[in-house]
C-alpha cells in the first residue's frame, strides 16, 4: 500500500493495478463519518480487479490538513481527480507513479455516499456506487438521535474521535443549510444513468424513504435490501461486484 498527498493537504492511500488492460481503470473510495479509515483490504481486492485504487482522507480528517467541512468533501475528492494529471509521489521512498485514466469512477457509503453522487456531475466521472448514502441533510436529526444523546452532535464527534476531525459547530451547522453537500439540492443535474444505489429498509441511521424517493424523483437505479442495517460498502461491493463491474463497463 502507498501513501501520497495532494493538494498539501489530502493524504491517501493507493495502488495500482495488479493487472494492466487496454484502458485505464481508476475508483476512488470515499469513507463516511465517522469512521476509521479501514478500507485497506477493498483497495487491494479493486486493484486485483485491474483498477488504480485511491482512498484520501477528507480535508480534516485523520491524517488529511484542514478544516472538515470548510468545503464540500465531494471537492476534495474531485481535487484527487485533478491531481493525476501530474506524476504521484509516494511519500515513503519517493517512488513516482504516472495515471493516464481512461474511466473515472467513486464509490461511497453513507456520508461518503452523498460524496459519490455529488462527484457525478463532474464529467470525468464515468459511474458512482453510492451505498446507504446521505442524500438530503434534513434527516440530519434523526441521524444524530440514533448515534448519540449528546445534542451537539458537533461535540460528540470531538469528544469521541478528539483531533480525528478538525470539526466545528459552525462548519457542521452548515449541512442544514440545505444547500451544502447536499446531493436533493442537485435533483435537476442528476444524471441518472451514472449512479447506483445500494440501500436497506431497516438501515438506522439512513432512512431508506429518503433514498428511495431520492430515487423516485432522479429515476436512479436503486437496489433494496429488506434487512441489513447500515450496510458496509465493503460488504457491498464484494458481493455484487459482477454487476457494479457490469454497470461499470456500460
Amino acid at each position: 500500500m502507498f501513501r501520497t498527498r495532494f493538494k498539501k493537504d489530502i493524504v491517501a492511500e493507493f495502488l495500482p493495478p495488479a493487472r494492466l488492460g487496454k484502458k485505464q481503470k481508476l475508483i476512488v473510495l470515499c469513507d463516511g463519518m465517522p469512521s476509521i479509515p479501514r478500507k485497506q483490504s477493498l483497495i487491494e481486492f479493486l486493484s486485483g480487479k485491474g483498477y488504480w485504487v485511491f482512498y484520501p482522507r477528507y480535508r480534516g480528517a485523520w491524517e488529511s490538513g484542514g478544516q472538515f467541512l470548510q468545503r464540500s468533501p465531494h471537492e476534495d475528492v474531485l481535487d484527487v481527480i485533478d491531481s493525476l494529471a501530474k506524476p504521484i509521489v509516494e511519500v515513503t521512498f519517493g517512488q513516482r507513479f504516472r495515471v493516464a485514466a481512461d474511466q473515472v469512477f467513486v464509490i461511497g457509503g453513507s456520508f461518503g455516499g452523498a460524496a459519490a453522487i455529488l462527484c457525478s456531475l463532474d464529467e470525468r466521472v464515468k459511474k458512482v456506487i453510492a451505498n446507504c448514502p446521505v442524500v438530503d441533510w434534513g434527516i440530519l436529526p434523526r441521524s444524530e438521535k440514533a448515534e448519540t444523546s449528546n445534542p451537539n452532535y458537533a461535540a460528540y464527534i470531538r469528544e469521541a474521535f478528539g483531533d480525528a476531525y478538525r470539526l466545528s459547530d459552525q462548519n457542521w451547522k452548515k449541512l442544514r443549510s440545505g444547500t451544502f453537500y447536499n446531493p436533493s439540492h442537485h435533483l435537476r443535474e442528476i444524471t441518472p444513468s451514472k449512479i447506483m444505489m445500494f440501500h436497506a429498509h431497516d438501515d438506522p441511521y439512513v432512512p431508506y424513504s429518503s433514498v428511495k424517493r431520492f430515487a423516485q424523483r432522479t429515476a436512479v437505479r436503486l437496489k433494496s435490501f429488506r434487512r441489513g442495517g447500515h450496510l458496509r460498502t465493503e460488504f457491498i461491493v464484494r458481493k455484487f461486484w459482477p454487476q457494479i463491474r457490469e454497470f461499470f463497463e456500460k
